[in-house]
This record gives structure tokens, sequence and C-alpha cells, in this order.
């Protein structure tokens, strides 16, 4: 018997079921976007993620992969569902890393407020950074067009000029978006103090990196410190992208930095994408669940949900926008996701 290797989706090879893997991924999150969709504006971040959480994992199990979760809901004991290191995928093709935020911003949810997005990214297995030992970091991230003349070690003034510069645009066109929290009130003043302007977000910082790297968004950079899970899923996107995240390990306390410290992390390193992410075939993908800059939110006519989808791959740097139409009566023929209206 003659024996035949198939490549695999992630080996180098230009063979459609490399193609179709992101195809395979986007109606992941666009359940989770629809089931967290009916809790937007209910007051409840919590229903909205646990319905998200469901939704997803009924269909992450029917993608063609052989996945692990590195970046989910946390430990087994506290997330029941899409944890850390649980097996995802039917179980066939590559073995994967796989990001997945089922609500990057749940307060946004929870509010109605924009840009909340449910959002999954997968890579080679091994290639994602592991980010047990400390729970924040230190961000810069950009579009492609200043990616080359940012440094986060150099003043935000300098950043902020070099960005005007590379867009040929004034420092008070550039604007700058940050986490509304009192730990950036510094970085504000200084933002300020350049002369850009400032795009606060409540929540979903993955969303405000990806605004900073997409054109026509009104946003030119993202600072400041937010989740190093989520700094993952950025670094994904933006290598699909060909924008840059920079980011510096900010552990929040003396006990999180010996525990970085004693897992050999070096808490001075400027962590590049490729340090996050290594590899070039990352596929990622995200749906809105409210309204925002990024992508339009979940709407809801009687019998039917309309998303709207971001699927970008690294290898090929292509980039999709999908929006699809989905009859509600017919999903509930052959799914096992309930997206009727919570009680």
């Amino acid at each position: 018997m003659t024996e035949h290797h198939l490549p695999s989706q992630l080996e180098v090879s230009p063979e459609a079921p490399d193609r179709n893997l992101a195809l395979e991924l986007v109606r992941v999150t666009e359940a989770g976007a629809m089931a967290s969709g009916r809790w937007v504006g209910r007051g409840d971040k919590n229903g909205a993620d646990g319905a998200a959480v469901k939704a997803m994992r009924a269909l992450i199990h029917t993608v063609s992969m052989n996945g692990v979760v590195v970046i989910g809901e946390g430990e087994k004991d506290h997330a029941p569902m899409l944890y850390n290191g649980e097996r995802v995928g039917d179980g066939t093709g590559p073995e994967c890393d796989v990001a997945v935020d089922p609500v990057d911003g749940t307060t946004l949810t929870a509010k109605g407020m924009a840009n909340a997005v449910s959002v999954m990214a997968v890579a080679e297995r091994g290639s994602m950074f592991d980010p047990s030992a400390v729970f924040y970091m230190d961000k810069l991230a950009t579009g492609p067009e200043a990616a080359d003349f940012v440094d986060i070690t150099a003043p935000v003034a300098v950043n902020i000029k070099r960005i005007a510069k590379a867009k040929k645009s004034a420092v008070e066109d550039v604007t700058v978006v940050i986490l509304d929290r009192p730990r950036h009130e510094g970085l504000v003043k200084e933002v300020r103090e350049a002369g850009a302007r400032i795009k606060f977000i409540a929540d979903g910082d993955v969303a405000g990196a990806i605004m900073a790297a997409r054109e026509g968004t009104g946003v030119d950079l993202l600072l400041g410190i937010g989740g190093t899970p989520e700094g993952i899923i950025t670094a994904c996107a933006m290598k699909c992208l060909g924008g840059t995240l920079q980011a510096k390990l900010w552990p929040k306390d003396d006990e999180e930095r010996q525990r970085a410290l004693d897992a050999g992390h070096d808490l001075d390193k400027v962590l590049e994408i490729d340090d996050l992410v290594s590899g070039d075939n990352v596929f990622f993908v995200a749906t809105g669940i409210t309204d925002g800059e990024l992508l339009r939110g979940v709407r809801y006519r009687a019998e039917t949900a309309y998303t709207q989808s971001l699927v970008m791959r690294s290898k090929s740097g292509t980039i999709r926008q999908i929006d699809s139409q989905h009859r509600l009566s017919k999903l509930r023929a052959y799914s096992s996701v309930d997206f009727e209206r919570p009680s």
C-alpha cells in the first residue's frame, strides 16, 4: 500500500481547507454574538457572557481542528466551559492553539454601549504566549502606516508626533483610544498635553486596538494597561492587519511580580507581536454584538437576526467583512443553541 501524505491545514500549502478554517470559525463568533445580543442593555454582564459561552461551545466542536484553548474563560474549576486547556474542535485537522473571548466588552453589552464583540483566534499549536503569570500588560497598538515608527518605551508625545507624521496629519488630528480607568490618569494627562484627542472606552480593548489599525474608524492609536489574554488575541488580529502591538508585562502587585520572575519573564522586555503569537498562519474572527466603529451589532427582526463579522488570515493577508442573515426558525431546527430572548 502506498502511503500518501496530505498536508494539514496549518502547513505551508494553498489547499482549500486552509482557507476554509476561518470561514468555519466565524460561525462560532456569530453564534456567540447572537446569543449574547439578546442581553444587550439588560444590565447583566454575566448573563450575556454565559449565553455567549454556551453558544460558542456548541459550535466550536463542529470546526475541523484539533484545538486546545490557551486563552479562555479561566481555569477549569472556575470556568466549566471554554476553560484554559479544554480540547475543542471535532478532533480532525491541525493541532491548534485557540484563543476565545465570547464577549469582549461584557460591561458594554450589559449597558448597551458601543463596540462589544465576540472574538476568536486560532494559530499553530504552541505558538501563543502563556499569559498565566501576569494578568495585565501595558500596550501600544497602531496600524500599518505608523507601525515602523512607534516605540512603547518612547514618551507619549513622541509617539503621537510620529503617528501624525506617518499619516501626514497634524498632532491635533490624532485620536488615542484609552480604557477609562483610574490607573490611566497620568497617561491621559500626557496625551492631552501632547495635543491629541482621546476616545475613552469602558471595556473591550481588543476592539479598541483593531480600531486603531483599521481605516475609517477615526482612531489612530491605542495606549494603556489592559488584560494580557486580550493582548494575545490582539496580537493575532494585528498579525493579520499588518499593524503593530508592543507590550510590557505589568504586575499589579509584588506577589504577581515575583510569580512572573519565577516563571522566567523579563519584565523590562518589550514584547512584539511575534513574542505573543509566533508563526504566520493565524486566523482571527470577530462578530459585532453592539454597534460601533469596528462592526455593526446584532439586529433582530421577527424571526431573523443580522450579524456583521470581520474574518482575517495572516498568511494570505485576506480581510473579509461578512454580513449574514440568520433565519432563527431554521437554526432552531438543527442547532442546540437557544437564540430566544432570555426570560
